[in-house]
């Protein structure tokens, strides 16, 4: 009962009751006092008095609660109807929030339609503006003589030459095709006096199926336009004749059926005068030629006439050999040329003077889909350059194999599966794999930083370290073709490369780089020789354009700045932490002195089919991917070419091959090659090919815009062409990475209908089919021809 007084006295909902408290409480001596329900909790007599009378007499029940004298422990309570206001007023607040946001969100969207609607989209590039050129596509009904030709452009055409009426046309008759021969007069004493009898080469094992010939038609369509830069003039190469489809890929399978050995396609369509490429040459039956076999028979032939071959060299990582005694060593690898006539087996009598042997690299990956079109410009490839010439050059299949994690180093069955099933079956024979892994093995040590997010022994970055370990693995090779699949050619392969080389080779070194640097566009610097003294003068004086953007005046300099002028590159060109071997070519005289007669008749080491200009101060988003380079201060010397597709030397590319593995240096695919061979001095050149553009541009402000850059050359200022905002000018050539007019050219020239123009019944109308000089073009991807029929195999 006491102990229920006395926890009444502490209410239930008091907020300052102690519970460890009064559990002491309990354990305390009885207190009257504290079990008095009168009791003042704060203050109270600590003795009992006699005079206080005893608790019995009260009620049971206690006091009224009213007269309880108890201390309240509550804060201030906020009366309900306070509260309720207060909530209402924060809804209400929250409801107006949420409007005003909706009402600005609308007001903002009206204000930046208006403004959309009062503003007008960024003007187009100017070149779109230019008309599309129509003379590209004439057809074989109108071909006249190259030189009565009137081209479209750069000249301005007669009106008559563009329109012409298909009565006019269809009333002329079409004259035969005649055979295309680029070749030397193998038969000639002459020949067989300096370089040897030449061994025929076969496709097939029997020896009975002749390589095939290309036929071409005399003249070129009326009004076909000329190329807008480079020349087939100063180049070289023959431009009084045109290809069409059947002279072109008929001797490869093109045009016949599958049951006959061709690959099925343009067996329908305008097909006036085809007929007469298979009059002489049968129509080859291409079901079991075996392209690698018919290339190592054709070598075997003609081995007398070329340099002797060296051993080629063991994979050490393969066979983990103690000891080579055998193989040169990396260090002196470019001295081993192998320019000895010893070793050679054959009983022919060997040549008064060997030809260097060169490799075609075909650059593909292991999960490539080879359409039938792609298998026609592999066979041309083969037949033309190497099985035509008698092993001049030879054709290989360099595969990427873009899984790392495929024990093709470990496993002999599994690397020869991955061969087998990267290549169509005529191919065999004819292929190297290579991948990023074995790269990083080999080229070890270099500088990881990732640039653009890529790996430094990536294919996208590194795209020539494959090409550097296969010429140190094949040492036979003095040039190397590094060559791509989405390249075509209207024209004769060797006749193409034939006259590259040559030109190359004639150059003279003295202003050279200079003029590497600089598109040539005929209509506006004349002819090359021209083009070459206003390339030294542009260099030894500078140029007074607004493209010189880093000239600026000396102090108490009066008048206009003086344009900064280019120092010529005489010799080697080296950063202070590049090694310099001692065979790299040193200058014989001075740069003054030289009568532009150092050079002339020496093999280039690198040849270009573009430009290679200056990426310092461009716009090119790659000119800083320099890999194990000092670039504290500055970059170091720097070329670049757009389109890895070019011929390289041995000793470049050993060179480059010795500067990664020992030197830890490399760049960007595109700028490695021409940068290295700065740096050591090698002999490169830019052959300026021709190049056609498909709009109606002007030829002074395109020449302007190719060589917007520092004094007159493509590449050194902002203003380059070679950027991510520039470069869409290259979208109507013939010849650039992101060039669209190349593949449209080619599909109109198979027969094919572009953007609504052309096709079967154009042609069969019209002019009849295209027909063009030989014109270079990339890219070209993904072209499906039409398949007709079966092969006598079922297949």
């Amino acid at each position: 009962m006491r102990s229920s007084r006395r926890r009444a006295s502490y209410g239930a909902d008091d907020e300052h009751y102690d519970v460890g408290r009064a559990r002491d409480l309990e354990k305390e001596d009885f207190d009257p006092q504290l079990s008095s329900p009168d009791s003042d909790d704060e203050a109270h007599s600590s003795t009992i008095s006699s005079r206080e009378t005893s608790g019995s007499h009260q009620p049971m029940l206690g006091s009224r609660p009213s007269e309880r004298k108890m201390k309240s422990f509550y804060f201030y309570r906020i009366p309900n109807r306070t509260v309720r206001w207060l909530c209402l007023a924060l809804m209400a607040s929250i409801i107006l929030f949420i409007l005003s946001l909706i009402r600005m969100s609308y007001l903002s969207s009206r204000q930046l339609n208006a403004q959309r609607l009062n503003e007008k989209p960024p003007p187009p590039p100017p070149w779109e503006n230019f008309n599309f050129l129509q003379r590209y596509f004439g057809g074989i009904r109108t071909l006249v003589p190259r030189d009565q030709n009137v081209p479209e452009y750069p000249r301005d055409a007669e009106p008559s030459l563009i329109g012409v009426s298909n009565t006019s046309v269809n009333a002329r008759a079409i004259s035969p095709s005649t055979p295309f021969n680029p070749y030397p007069d193998y038969n000639s004493s002459a020949y067989q006096l300096e370089y040897g009898r030449v061994g025929e080469c076969f496709l097939d094992p029997q020896e009975t199926v002749r390589v095939p010939k290309l036929y071409t038609y005399m003249g070129v369509p009326r009004g076909l336009p000329d190329a807008v830069m480079g020349s087939y003039q100063t180049v070289g190469i023959l431009d009084t004749m045109c290809f069409e489809r059947y002279g072109r890929l008929g001797p490869y399978g093109f045009g016949y059926s599958l049951r006959r050995g061709g690959i099925g396609a343009g067996l329908v369509g305008e097909r006036e005068g085809a007929e007469n490429v298979w009059s002489v040459d049968q129509e080859v039956d291409y079901t079991d030629v075996q392209w690698g076999k018919a290339q190592r028979v054709c070598a075997a032939k003609n081995n007398h006439r070329f340099k002797a071959v060296a051993g080629a060299l063991g994979d050490e990582f393969q066979d983990m050999s103690v000891e080579r005694s055998d193989s040169p060593g990396l260090t002196n690898l470019v001295e081993n040329t192998a320019d000895s006539n010893t070793g050679n087996s054959t009983t022919q009598e060997a040549s008064k003077t060997l030809l260097p042997r060169t490799a075609v690299v075909l650059r593909t990956w292991w999960d490539f889909q080879y359409t039938q079109e792609d298998i026609l410009y592999l066979r041309s490839l083969i037949a033309e350059l190497s099985l035509g010439s008698g092993g001049e050059y030879t054709l290989h299949f360099l595969i990427h194999v873009k899984d790392d994690n495929l024990p093709i180093w470990a496993d002999p069955e599994t690397y020869n599966r991955a061969l087998e099933n990267a290549l169509p079956k005529e191919f065999h024979g004819m292929a190297t794999l290579w991948s990023e892994r074995q790269m990083g093995l080999i080229y070890g040590g270099l500088a990881e930083t990732f640039y653009r997010d890529l790996p430094v022994h990536g294919v996208y970055r590194s795209t020539f370290m494959p090409m550097q370990y296969f010429a140190y693995k094949h040492p036979e090779y003095d040039y190397f073709w590094n060559w791509e699949m989405d390249v075509r050619y209207t024209g004769h392969w060797y006749h193409l490369f034939d006259s590259l080389r040559k030109w190359a080779q004639a150059q003279p070194r003295k202003g050279l780089w200079e003029r590497n640097a600089r598109f040539y566009v005929p209509d506006v610097h004349g002819s090359w020789e021209d083009f070459k003294q206003m390339v030294r003068v542009q260099s030894e004086m500078g140029t007074q354009t607004s493209n010189n953007l880093w000239i600026s005046k000396k102090p108490g300099q009066d008048g206009p700045a003086q344009p900064k002028i280019d120092p010529p590159v005489w010799g080697p060109l080296a950063p202070e932490d590049v090694y310099q071997p001692d065979n790299d070519p040193v200058p014989p005289t001075s740069h003054e002195k030289d009568k532009y007669s150092w050079g002339v008749g020496e093999e280039a080491d690198l040849i270009t089919l573009n430009p290679m200009f200056d990426p310092d101060d461009t716009p090119w988003i790659l000119a800083e991917d320099v890999t194990g380079y000092n670039t504290t201060e500055k970059f170091p010397p720097r070329r670049t070419t757009i389109i890895t597709a070019s011929r390289l030397s041995k000793q470049l590319l050993v060179t480059m091959h010795k500067e990664v593995a020992l030197q830890r240096h490399t760049m960007f695919s595109e700028m490695w090659p021409a940068s290295c061979a700065l740096h050591h001095g090698l002999k490169a050149v830019y052959v300026p090919h021709p190049v056609f553009i498909d709009r109606n541009w002007p030829t002074s402000y395109l020449a302007g815009v190719m060589n917007g850059g520092k004094n007159g050359a493509s590449g050194g200022s902002r203003t380059s062409v070679f950027g991510d905002s520039r470069q869409h000018n290259f979208r109507g050539t013939t010849w650039y990475y992101n060039a669209g007019f190349s593949e449209n050219l080619w599909r109109r020239w198979l027969g094919y209908r572009v953007d609504n123009d052309g096709g079967e019944e154009e042609e069969l109308a019209g002019e009849g089919r295209m027909c063009l000089p030989s014109v270079l073009l990339h890219p070209v991807k993904g072209v499906d021809l039409v398949i007709e029929g079966i092969r006598a195999d079922g297949k």
